[in-house]
């Protein structure tokens, strides 16, 4: 997987309250298919980018950023006015954050680098690109 080029990067959720900065990289993208990322997101699958934790900066909004712990250690982190799910953040791994892609403000170069959990992806939907497809996470 190779990283997304990214001098800064900036996002916001839907309602504007929370906005954000990355002042580093943005990994490659991963489009997770897993029954939790589906519920999240209310969608066929969630679009990632693992960013470093100490890369992400909140402009605005702290009073609006709240968080679920959906399994343990790990926490999804949304806007609480609108829900737009943010980043989720894993205790096992606290310096990388995945950030929520449909929150950037700044758009990508590429799209998936991969898609994991297509073992159990939504019936109705159907891959098209040719990133590779992995019935787990890769290792697992």
């Amino acid at each position: 997987m190779t990283a997304q080029p990214s001098p800064a990067a900036s996002g916001s959720c839907l309602c504007g309250g929370i906005r954000y900065r990355i002042a580093g990289e943005l990994g490659a993208m991963v489009a997770c298919h897993c029954s939790r990322c589906r519920k999240a997101n209310g969608s066929a699958f969630q679009a990632v980018v693992p960013i470093a934790t100490t890369d992400f900066e909140l402009l605005e909004g702290a009073e609006w950023l709240a968080g679920y712990e959906s399994s343990p250690g790990v926490h999804r982190m949304f806007c609480r006015r609108c829900a737009s799910p943010l980043y989720s953040r894993r205790d096992a791994t606290p310096e990388t954050l995945r950030l929520r892609v449909g929150t950037l403000d700044t758009p990508l170069p590429a799209g998936p680098a991969m898609h994991i959990f297509v073992g159990s992806k939504a019936d109705w939907y159907e891959i098209h690109d040719r990133a590779e497809q992995y019935p787990t996470r890769p290792g697992e």
